[in-house]
């Protein structure tokens, strides 16, 4: 949480448009957000040393997979999603439990996935 006490979220994902479109969502439903990271390289070292409550990963950045990314979380105890155009058929074996937003999606789409994931 930050000074405010607001969640920070991170989020990873590639596409300028949709990551400003998510951020606002975001921005929003009343969080702060750390990136986003549109790589995967800046992503892992977020993952590793963000100040961070909950993370939101595009699967596919720029042809590398965010499952490392993911991996990560995990080891903190960080709750994430994942968002794909793909759904739950483009998840890595360890992943399958893991809750996918399917693009497009909107605002709503965006809060009840996050409760669910972290419910």
């Amino acid at each position: 949480m930050d000074r405010q006490g607001k969640k920070r979220v991170l989020l990873v994902e590639d596409e300028a448009l949709v990551a400003m479109l998510v951020e606002d969502y975001l921005t929003d439903l009343g969080f702060d957000v750390v990136g986003p990271a549109m790589r995967l390289e800046p992503a892992l070292q977020m993952a590793q040393t963000a100040d961070i409550d909950f993370a939101v990963l595009d699967i596919n950045l720029a042809g590398k997979q965010s499952f490392p990314i993911a991996e990560i979380l995990r080891q903190r105890g960080i709750a994430f999603l994942f968002a794909s155009g793909y759904g739950a058929a483009g998840l890595a074996e360890g992943f399958e439990q893991v809750r996918v937003l399917q693009k497009p999606f909107d605002r709503n789409d965006l809060e009840k996935a996050m409760q669910q994931a972290t419910s």
